[in-house]
């Protein structure tokens, strides 16, 4: 199985962000509940995560670019789930009148998520039309 994981490095890169996505996620909510308790580790949790889904999306777009990669993972599912994170969070601030403010960091990242999102896109189209 370990071999396999590293044999195939876009599957490596796949189970990473997958991780770390959750893991951000889970403290964006426990910092939540907890009225910015985790204040000072979120921009690093969030710059980890940006740094690898970057490094997920570059080797995707790179693989895709070199005949090397077919399979189909879309990058909206994340954007889904970030954006209804995101409107929750806002909603149940407003609605409960917490002392919550979302940090910096968070927002940040959810416009790395969008941006990557469209590059990639964008990228995806320009490949299809150069075949």
């Amino acid at each position: 199985m370990i071999k396999k994981i590293f044999n195939n490095s876009f599957y490596f890169w796949r189970q990473i962000i997958n991780f770390w996505t959750i893991v951000f996620m889970i403290f964006i909510v426990y910092d939540f509940i907890n009225n910015n308790q985790l204040n000072e580790i979120m921009g690093s949790l969030a710059a980890i995560y940006i740094g690898v889904l970057a490094i997920y999306v570059g080797n995707k777009e790179f693989e895709r670019w070199y005949n090397v990669h077919r399979s189909k993972h879309p990058g909206e599912f994340y954007v889904i789930v970030w954006t209804l994170l995101i409107f929750i969070i806002i909603s149940l601030d407003v609605i409960l009148q917490k002392e919550y403010k979302l940090p910096s960091s968070v927002v940040s990242s959810y416009l790395a998520v969008l941006t990557i999102l469209v590059i990639t896109n964008k990228s995806k189209s320009l490949y299809k039309r150069k075949e």
